[in-house]
């Protein structure tokens, strides 16, 4: 009998679910979104999980063996509370994820699912080295650069939570000025500091247009914040000493040559032959990769 795992990911602008084989394949139709937002509050965010997990476990036989429901979240969290305190929505600060997931999908199966939180750095992580560009790295680390910044390790081939489940919050690493990477590289902030250089775009997508049809001021943005990725990961690659880093998220496509540019950066950057010898790449696993690391919560 196939296994199937309940995959939950919360970000700055959205929530999905949906659900997942035992080999890391999402189940056609069972993929569904709501938005989420600097505004969420509780009661937004428990209408979204009751419309997500009810679509994802609509196509699942009612005699189909469900493991579990994985959830991956902004972070910092609370993974023994099972809460979350995201930067990005700070009206949601100590809601219960975990237990909002869990009361949905043990109310449509009429069963106690398991329910796992973890941060969503770090179930990328999971599903890069499972199922994508990290496999078979001794030591790895993968990230998003989107809304927000964050990222997660995994060695010989386990995820690395630390003390608190929050390992690999690079986002939240002090940089230039004070500011942390997130309040420089994601797409929101690249596009503030544009628009504070004369530029009349508004979002990322703008950048990106902008910035393929020659306009100095957009490709500005995307360079720095490139430069300054890979300056974070050169620190990440010292400390921890990684053969690769995978590199996911909206706004690491905001250019061809985004990866590229974060690998330049991080060469010249890192101190040591053994932190410059380390390889940025793009995700294997696209969009997918947060759901298929949340399912591998309680899948692997």
């Amino acid at each position: 009998m196939t296994r199937y795992a309940l995959a939950v990911d919360i970000g700055g602008t959205k929530m999905e679910a949906a659900l997942v084989r035992e080999d890391g394949m999402l189940v056609d139709g069972s993929r569904s979104r709501q938005g989420t937002g600097r505004e969420a509050t509780f009661q937004s965010l428990d209408l979204a999980v009751a419309a997500v997990v009810s679509r994802a476990l609509a196509p699942l036989p009612a005699d189909a063996e469900l493991v579990g429901a994985g959830v991956g979240s902004a972070g910092p969290i609370d993974r023994v509370a099972g809460a979350i305190l995201p930067v990005n929505m700070p009206l949601a600060r100590g809601y219960g994820l975990a237990a909002s997931v869990h009361t949905a999908a043990s109310a449509i199966r009429g069963v106690d699912v398991r329910t796992v939180l973890g941060h969503d750095g770090g179930a990328l992580a999971l599903a890069e080295s499972w199922l994508g560009a990290t496999q078979g790295a001794g030591a790895s680390l993968s990230i998003v650069v989107s809304t927000g910044v964050g990222g997660g390790f995994v060695a010989g081939g386990a995820y690395i939570p630390g003390a608190t489940g929050n390992a690999g919050h690079l986002g939240q690493v002090r940089r230039e000025g004070g500011l942390t990477l997130e309040e420089i590289a994601s797409g929101p902030a690249s596009a503030a500091w544009a628009q504070q250089q004369g530029w009349t775009g508004s979002t990322g997508e703008d950048l990106a247009r902008d910035a393929a049809a020659g306009v100095a001021v957009a490709r500005a943005a995307i360079e720095r914040s490139a430069t300054a990725v890979g300056q974070a990961l050169a620190d990440a690659a010292t400390l921890v000493d990684l053969d690769v880093v995978a590199i996911g998220g909206g706004f690491s496509r905001v250019s061809a040559d985004y990866i590229d540019l974060v690998q330049e950066a991080l060469t010249a950057s890192a101190a040591h032959e053994y932190s410059r010898r380390t390889r940025v790449v793009r995700s294997g696993l696209g969009d997918e990769g947060p759901l298929i690391g949340a399912a591998a919560l309680v899948l692997r």
